[in-house]
């Protein structure tokens, strides 16, 4: 148990160290370039500085750096939940329709909310994304649990091929909403799509730090249980677990942490994929360790990818979704590859 923890504290201690080396060298990459002058004039000053390169670093690098990777981790952390939850390595919230059903309820708040001019409390307007796109997400989450179970239970293809018809629904309301929105809504709906940290804060650091820590909290007891949930259902009612209501937590937390991240970026794909099966190849199936892996290694890509993202177009910026997608979209082939036997 001593050696256990030992090698506990001596992966979390490199990982901080990886992720302090990464934020540090990610923050040097932009429009505006950074140096060590920059850095001293920031902590010298406090951070009240109102311009040149220290303000860019401290108002627009540093939330940015910071965002993509809690960003990375709530959807490497949802990604994890959802694969255990369905008990397959193909899962994720993007490929399901979790993400597109977020996506969804968020464009027919944007079109639907203007067009029907209800007045919305100035200290509201900021949730009223999120809590749409939660609820858009749990009720895709709730649609793809029955579903799936209902008509194909405990195949996998069943689960992909409801996953891609629900991605299907959400694509079509998302189109209609594009051809009867403003042009104003257009260029809000376009970055629904498509992905972007573009519009990163403080603010918003903060708030996904409190929603993940409350999030990671509660989950820290939930964990070990998913280790007897993934041998099947039946051995998981017969240790006396509570099936039932340990799949609404899971869906519920799934919803909440893919929702905020598409109503605060856009959609952002293959994340969720990627990060789960890389902690799990690497760390093995124990849920313990794969979760937090998967975490870390989510916050990591999307801060790769964003870097990218913002810097390989200067000025302009490319949409950090068209990376993962990239990225993403040869290793599901891959996975498709190694588990045919499962889907035959």
């Amino acid at each position: 148990m001593t050696a256990l923890r030992a090698n506990a504290i001596f992966i979390s201690a490199f990982a901080g160290l990886l992720l302090i080396a990464l934020l540090l060298f990610t923050s040097q990459w932009g429009a505006v370039p950074i140096s060590l002058d920059d850095w001293t004039s920031l902590i010298n000053q406090g951070g009240d500085i109102q311009s040149g390169s220290s303000y860019v670093l401290w108002q627009l690098r540093l939330p940015r750096v910071v965002f993509a990777l809690l960003i990375g981790a709530a959807l490497g952390l949802s990604g994890a939940l959802t694969q255990g939850l369905f008990r397959n390595s193909l899962a994720d919230p993007g490929l399901l329709g979790v993400s597109a059903g977020a996506a969804c309820a968020v464009a027919l708040g944007i079109v639907l909310l203007n067009d029907l001019n209800i007045p919305l409390v100035p200290q509201w307007r900021f949730w009223t994304i999120p809590a749409l796109a939660f609820s858009g997400a749990i009720l895709v989450c709730f649609a793809l649990d029955r579903i799936a179970r209902w008509i194909t239970p405990g195949s996998i293809a069943g689960l992909l091929l409801t996953g891609i018809a629900l991605n299907a629904l959400a694509a079509a309301v998302i189109g209609l909403c594009t051809y009867l929105a403003t042009d104003e809504q257009l260029r809000n709906l376009t970055f629904w799509t498509m992905g972007s940290l573009s519009g990163s804060n403080w603010f918003l650091v903060l708030a996904i730090t409190v929603l993940f820590a409350f999030a990671w909290w509660r989950l820290r007891s939930l964990i070990p249980v998913m280790n007897v949930f993934s041998l099947g259902e039946s051995v998981a009612a017969h240790v006396g677990i509570e099936i039932g209501l340990i799949r609404m937590e899971i869906i519920f937390w799934v919803a909440l942490l893919s929702g905020f991240a598409v109503a605060w970026c856009g959609m952002i794909g293959f994340i969720g994929l990627i990060a789960p099966n890389f902690a799990r190849a690497w760390l093995g199936g124990d849920q313990r360790v794969v979760v937090p892996a998967s975490m870390l290694l989510g916050g990591i890509l999307l801060l790769l990818a964003d870097t990218c993202a913002r810097t390989i177009a200067i000025p302009a910026e490319v949409p950090v979704g068209i990376f993962t997608a990239f990225l993403g979209a040869p290793f599901f082939i891959l996975l498709l590859r190694s588990s045919r036997r499962q889907l035959a």
